[in-house]
Parts: structure tokens; sequence; C-alpha cells
């Protein structure tokens, strides 16, 4: 009977990982992408300290 670390390696090695993140926002180029992360992460970031509800 496999180990679940044999199991774990076998479901890892079927899929290219186990875990994905994808983005709720569609980033098709670099102008979107600095919307998305940085710099344009820094506004609701200094939203948030104003605001700390």
């Amino acid at each position: 009977m496999a180990t679940v670390y044999e199991k774990s390696l076998k479901l890892h090695e079927e899929n290219y990982g186990k875990v994905e993140i994808i983005s709720k926002v569609d980033v098709n180029n670099k102008e979107e992408l600095s919307l998305a992360y940085s710099p344009g992460v820094a506004a609701p970031c200094l939203a948030i300290k104003e605001n700390k509800e």
C-alpha cells in the first residue's frame, strides 16, 4: 500500500503541482499587472491603513 508521501508525490507529478493561484482580474499586459500588483497595490493598502475598520 502506498504511503501518504507516495500518494502526495504522485498527485503532484500528475498535476504539475497541487496549488494554483488565479487572478480575479484579467492581466494581459504590463499596465494591467501594474494596476493589479505593484505599484497599483499601494493605493488599497494605504486606504486600509487610514481606515482600519
